[in-house]
């Protein structure tokens, strides 16, 4: 990343292993503080997860003063026409082509290093990836393509390596994608109700600094958070219907720990960082458009604990075949085992963990 003349590179990490620290040192390398126009573009999928990138570079650029940024975000207003003189930029794929072609804030012909973070997701997402080859297709030849992601499927490393030209590589082996600080466990239910009290079992028995659990609707999670509530935990919850401003809010309340428990639908799996999360809960396990296992979202999932080689776990709940037919179809996957746990059991559940 640092090399000159610059390289481009496709790097696939392992969440929590430092990929977001390794692209702000080199953004912040890479920019000449006397030029007074942007020179780096970051992409991330989510306003979160930009946020938390120029929270990172930020905190990492402390003795860098010359060197500023903004975000290209929604609800990020800029008066069209006057150029940006922050020479860093982090944001979502749409307010970040606006920017550089609607309102002609950004001039793509001057950036010297693009960052596609999540860059699965990107390309994976009709949408995001239309607008992400768009801004690709602005900048000048000799600009240094970096792509990052902790899961890539064959179809996105074929785009990426269509993006980027003349690539350095690093890739996983699929086993190695699997964290091997998190310890993966299921729990076997028949409906709802007993999900629930397993939940609370389990979380009654385990010393937890703080949880995700993640449900397949937005239903789901707001019954669910509720009946957290009304056994006296404090909880947040978060799910796409929110505004950006009050998804950042329970974020930030979660980060600091004025919540304990965050219940959320898939807006939360991927990126968000919250080194005290020792337990995340599938309370109901991801699927493709097939009712397939979605191997990529379970990673990105229970890659919220065991940040940075700390220890964490990942509980799973099965409450029918199919649910169980999921979970071999992880296993094969992987190429992991995930161990049957029974929550009404302390002893069983503090030797399997321990």
């Amino acid at each position: 990343m640092l090399a000159q003349p610059p390289q481009n590179l496709i790097a696939q990490s392992q969440s929590g292993t430092g990929k977001t620290a390794a692209f702000s040192l080199a953004m912040l390398s890479h920019v000449n503080p006397e030029n007074h126009w942007t020179q780096c573009l970051c992409i991330a999928p989510t306003y979160e997860l930009a946020l938390q990138i120029g929270q990172v570079m930020e905190q990492m650029g402390k003795f860098c003063p010359e060197v500023t940024l903004t975000y290209a975000v929604r609800g990020n207003r800029m008066e069209r026409g006057v150029r940006l003189q922050q020479q860093v930029v982090i944001g979502t794929p749409g307010t970040l082509l606006d920017w550089c072609s609607k309102y002609r804030i950004i001039d793509p012909k001057l950036i010297s290093m693009f960052v596609l973070d999540e860059a699965d997701v990107m390309i994976a997402t009709q949408g995001h990836r239309d607008q992400s080859i768009r801004i690709h297709r602005l900048l000048p030849k000799e600009c240094q393509m970096l792509l990052f992601s902790a899961t890539f499927e064959d179809s996105v490393w074929g785009f990426a390596e269509k993006v980027v030209p003349d690539p350095n590589i690093i890739r996983l082996r699929r086993e190695e994608e699997t964290l091997d600080t998190i310890k993966q466990f299921y729990i076997l239910c028949s409906e709802e109700e007993e999900k629930f009290s397993a939940l609370c079992d389990l979380y009654g028995g385990l010393t937890v600094a703080q949880a995700m659990i993640f449900c397949r609707t937005r239903n789901t999670a707001s019954w669910l958070a509720g009946r957290l509530t009304e056994e006296g935990h404090q909880v947040a919850l978060l799910s796409g219907e929110l505004t950006v401003e009050q998804r950042a809010d329970v974020i930030q309340r979660f980060r600091t720990g004025k919540e304990k428990v965050l219940v959320t639908t898939n807006v939360c799996s991927r990126g968000i960082d919250v080194e005290q999360v020792t337990l995340v809960v599938n309370f109901d396990l991801p699927v493709d458009m097939e009712g397939n296992a979605d191997n990529e979202t379970y990673l990105h999932r229970i890659g919220r604990t065991g940040r940075f080689g700390r220890r964490g776990f990942a509980v799973n709940m099965v409450d029918s075949d199919h649910s169980m037919e999921l979970i071999r179809q992880i296993e094969r996957h992987f190429n992991r085992s995930i161990s049957r746990l029974d929550p009404g059991s302390l002893q069983e559940m503090e030797r399997l963990i321990s």
